[in-house]
């Protein structure tokens, strides 16, 4: 199964727009008690979330996982830091990355794959408002020629 394949639950489609995604990366993450079930509900966002290296290891900020509700006792802390699971020659790559400027690692989508939560994690290079601005208009033409052929179609 190529990488980012399964049933996705959540995306980051800001991403994208905010930054050059160059490598991709699966991830395994480690979760606590009933995330895992919120997950699967699709109670997820990534909105704002980032990953960053500490300590050889690679964490997840900022990811919601809304509380499961028949949790009771039991449930997890929404916001909490999350850790990734990474091979070492994948993390020593990344560390070298992320030390050169512009560079950071943003979770792209997360999704289920044989039962497990995965994050794709993307290595992003920022994005300059002219850039952004740029990928807008390529859209708009794209979107333009597709309503264009859809139009000659009908007729």
């Amino acid at each position: 199964m190529p990488k980012g394949e399964g049933k996705v639950v959540a995306q980051n489609k800001k991403a994208r727009h905010d930054y050059f995604i160059e490598e991709t990366y699966e991830t395994g993450i480690v979760l606590q008690g009933t995330e895992i079930k919120s997950i699967r509900n699709g109670r997820v966002n990534l909105k704002d979330s980032f990953a960053r290296v500490q300590n050889g290891e690679v964490f997840l900020h900022n990811m919601h996982v809304s509380p499961y509700e028949q949790g009771n006792r039991y449930n997890h802390e929404p916001l909490r830091t999350r850790k990734l699971l990474l091979h070492k020659r994948e993390i020593n790559k990344l560390i070298g990355y992320t030390k050169e400027t512009g560079y950071s690692l943003v979770p792209l989508k997360i999704y289920l794959k044989n039962g497990f939560a995965k994050v794709l994690l993307g290595l992003g290079k920022g994005k300059k408002k002219y850039d952004k601005r740029e990928d807008l208009k390529h859209k708009e033409a794209k979107r333009d020629i597709e309503r264009a052929f859809r139009d000659r179609q009908k007729e």
